[in-house]
């Protein structure tokens, strides 16, 4: 799942990291993987695969843990110690029919990331990109590559966007069993009685 090795990936990574150091670089794929891959909250699978980087890059859209594991990826072909962070938020602003088949705008696990730089451990989220901040009138969710960068608190009226319920912590690999166990506490309805989910559901 994390593919420091991929052709795909080390191809794309080359184009968009450049030159200059790690901060600069880790900066450049963080703003690449927000905005170049669309955010996609519909995309959740646990097939085989589909959480793999380079199936995202692919797929040029993903879930929000599948952006965070591009983006751990990338760090550690880099060079740059990162970890897979999960989460439980409440989206404010969240798609009517997302809320409406989950039956809660509280989502979760969410997918963040934590990267180590000049001995600092620092949060951010490259998930949310350019095209979907400006579509729901919220500012775009930036990273200096120096402090946390978590989420929006509000958007360009001051209404609740998004709030941080809970952390599960960092993970040095996938954890897709943890994953599995937490959507299906939160969402019982969305899986069948073998325990399959049921993604038909989100189509």
């Amino acid at each position: 799942m994390f593919e420091s090795a991929n052709p795909l990936l080390l191809r794309q990574l080359q184009r968009v990291a450049g030159d200059g150091t790690a901060r600069e670089k880790t900066m450049r794929w963080h703003d690449f993987v927000r905005d170049h891959i669309a955010y996609d909250p519909f995309a959740i699978s646990f097939e085989t695969g589909h959480l793999n980087a380079s199936r995202t890059l692919e797929n040029g859209r993903g879930h929000c843990i599948h952006k965070a594991i591009v983006f751990v990826s990338g760090c550690h072909a880099l060079g740059i110690p990162a970890k897979l962070g999960l989460a439980k938020v409440r989206n404010h602003l969240g798609t009517g029919r997302l809320e409406e088949i989950l039956g809660t705008n509280v989502l979760a696990p969410h997918g963040y990331a934590e990267v180590e730089l000049d001995g600092r451990k620092i949060k951010c989220t490259p998930v949310f990109n350019a095209e979907l901040c400006k579509r729901l009138d919220v500012e775009l969710l930036a990273w200096d590559g120096c402090t946390d960068s978590l989420f929006q608190a509000a958007d360009a009226r001051g209404r609740k966007f998004m709030e941080y319920l809970q952390d599960y912590g960092t993970f040095d690999t996938v954890p897709t069993a943890f994953i599995y166990d937490v959507m299906r506490q939160e969402y019982p309805q969305m899986f069948d009685q073998t325990g399959r989910f049921m993604v038909e559901r989100l189509a």
